[in-house]
């Protein structure tokens, strides 16, 4: 395993970590026995940072189920608040959190993104308070653009900063993942493999089960998804030819940068860890780089739902 350091004052993480909304059954009803293996899978090879959050249905749970017999100590823990960002209803959170994982303590504790109706300024405060008990000990934030994260600086020093970035999502490369290098604030990725397109095994006619959020998603119906297939099976010509295939192909792209310190991916199965690991020693040379970003721009464009 490699790592990298989030934030000026961060702890050295694995550069890829455990994202659990798949295993929580956003994307699918996951058996609870094969999450628990797959948590398990995860640390055993070195992916020690396992990434949840209050929204993630029942992962909290399943987590602190995995967590037993040693192997919360041989991880990284990182969570999330998500609905209601008060004083109280952070401090609510935490609680639920650290009762669900069976633990007492959070290592990184993030804001799962910004609400208008909640102050920054006193979400912040609750966070440092929390840092300052012992029941978390690193600040995180998620889904914050640059002005967002301008002004959480204001109260609280934070580690990090969630965001979506992938090849089909790259508008934080023009603000947010400058701002973050500038600031020392790490970067995890989150939806880094696209949800899944950037899996590599999905067809123009694949469908998704009523459980899978993805079956109301506009990049996956039909026509959509038909425009995403084809562009995976172009960018499957460059993995081959690095003898990688394109899971490893997008993450290590993703690693590329200097500002990303940690890449999340979901997993439903222990050998799907496996595969992860092949990103780690992929290298880019300008010309992959090049061809990769000729094939993003020639792709036709799907227009986002309103």
């Amino acid at each position: 395993m490699k790592y990298r350091q989030p934030g000026k004052k961060g702890p050295k993480i694995p550069v890829l970590g455990l994202g659990t909304w798949t295993l929580g059954g956003g994307m699918g009803t996951v058996d609870e026995k094969t999450s628990i293996k797959t948590i398990h899978a995860a640390i055993e090879n070195g992916i020690t940072l396992i990434d949840t959050a209050e929204a993630y249905l029942n992962s909290e749970s399943i987590i602190g189920k995995a967590l037993k017999g040693g192997y919360r100590n041989r991880c990284f823990l990182a969570t999330k608040v998500s609905r209601d960002f008060s004083r109280e209803g952070i401090r609510s959170a935490v609680e639920r959190s650290l009762k669900a994982l069976k633990t007492d303590r959070i290592d990184l504790y993030q804001i799962h993104r910004w609400k208008d109706e909640y102050p920054i300024l006193e979400s912040m405060e609750e966070l440092r308070e929390l840092q300052k008990e012992g029941k978390t000990r690193y600040i995180g934030v998620s889904n914050f653009n640059a002005e967002q994260m301008s002004l959480a600086m204001e109260t609280a020093f934070f580690n990090s900063n969630q965001l979506c970035y992938n090849m089909y999502d790259r508008e934080i490369e023009a603000v947010e993942i400058p701002f973050c290098f500038e600031h020392g604030i790490g970067i995890l990725t989150h939806s880094t493999l696209a949800k899944g397109l950037l899996s590599g095994k999905y067809t123009e006619n694949t469908t998704f089960g009523a459980d899978d959020e993805r079956s109301e998603f506009y990049r996956f119906q039909k026509e959509n998804l038909k425009v995403y297939v084809e562009t995976a099976e172009k960018l499957k010509v460059i993995a081959r030819d690095k003898s990688i295939n394109l899971i490893q192909l997008a993450l290590a792209w993703a690693l590329r940068l200097k500002a990303v310190t940690c890449s999340l991916v979901g997993a439903k199965k222990p050998e799907h860890i496996l595969t992860y690991l092949g990103a780690l020693n992929v290298s880019f040379s300008e010309e992959e780089l090049k061809a990769i970003d000729n094939i993003l721009a020639e792709a036709p464009k799907v227009k986002r739902e309103k």
